[in-house]
């Protein structure tokens, strides 16, 4: 498959991209920073590791090695075919092969919608060890459970149930010759300055490479088809965990992050009015602060 790169950082900002051979996959790493404690960075859909940009550098200088991956399917990362390619066993095993293929010694795990549904699993199940876990915009599994059997999360799902469909998904995403992915971001943002024509540019070309809607797709097919191929056990967490959390969120209703507590026993929950979704880039200052409070210098 094409392995140029989706995003090319400018120079001089530390940020470069590699490709990283893992058991499984090779994956397209956006890397900053250096040593031995790894913040590893999971974006969610439609996005990339572009979306971590704005972080990426405050993590290199707070002494972390970062890696933002393109996860399987996104990017120039490879592209499975296969609807069970995407469910959630593959998907934290993935996670578990990154870390283990940087061969760092301490992790942090940063993570935004579909990479935090990702990353509660990862962390439930203890697959690898982690020193902190990251959320942004998206509950943990148990009040999300909750959420949805309540009519004010429910319509907000909708695009769940839709992505079901065959075919009609990845030709409503293949919209204005491909160009609505990136409007889709910027469109529901509450600062569309951030998400200029560059930045729309950088998400819909990658959407545009083949098989790539379909994979995106694929993550909510898997979600529904293919439910059971995660053991979470008692769903608990115990290290220090942080959830970030932008108010105006169209698609998860902010009561999701309500009784987080009763499964992470280390919570801090820091929530932002008048920011969307897509709250890392949306309010970059903003969420920056509160990482550069709340993660320790390595």
């Amino acid at each position: 498959m094409e392995r140029t790169p989706s995003w090319n950082p400018p120079e001089g900002s530390g940020t470069a991209i590699r490709f990283v051979e893992t058991k499984g996959l090779t994956f397209e790493v956006a890397e900053a920073g250096e040593g031995d404690h790894l913040a590893l960075m999971l974006h969610g859909f439609p996005e990339l590791h572009y979306s971590w940009r704005h972080q990426m550098p405050l993590l290199a200088e707070k002494g972390y090695r970062v890696w933002a991956p393109n996860l399987r399917g996104y990017g120039a990362t490879d592209r499975p075919s296969e609807v069970r390619d995407y469910a959630l066993d593959h998907l934290t095993q993935d996670v578990a092969d990154l870390i283990d293929a940087s061969g760092a010694k301490q992790v942090t795990l940063i993570a935004h919608d579909w990479g935090a549904i990702i990353a509660w699993l990862f962390a439930i199940t203890k697959k690898r060890p982690l020193q902190r876990l990251i959320i942004m915009n998206v509950p943990h599994p148990m009040p999300a459970r909750r959420e949805l059997r309540k009519w004010r999360q429910l319509k907000k799902s909708w695009y769940i149930f839709f992505f079901q469909l065959p075919w009609l998904p990845e030709l409503f995403l293949a919209r204005k010759g491909g160009d609505v992915v990136g409007e889709l971001i910027a469109n529901t943002s509450c600062n569309k300055k951030r998400f200029g024509p560059d930045v729309r540019a950088i998400y819909s070309e990658a959407s545009k490479r083949p098989g790539a809607r379909r994979a995106m797709i694929n993550y909510y097919r898997a979600l529904l088809r293919h439910d059971d191929t995660v053991d979470p056990g008692d769903f608990t967490i115990d290290i220090p965990t942080l959830m970030v959390w932008g108010e105006e969120d169209i698609a998860i209703d902010i009561h999701c992050t309500h009784g987080t507590e009763e499964w992470v026993s280390d919570l801090t929950l820091k929530q932002l009015p008048g920011v969307s979704h897509w709250v890392q880039q949306d309010a970059p200052e903003q969420v920056n602060t509160i990482l550069e409070e709340w993660l320790p210098n390595t």
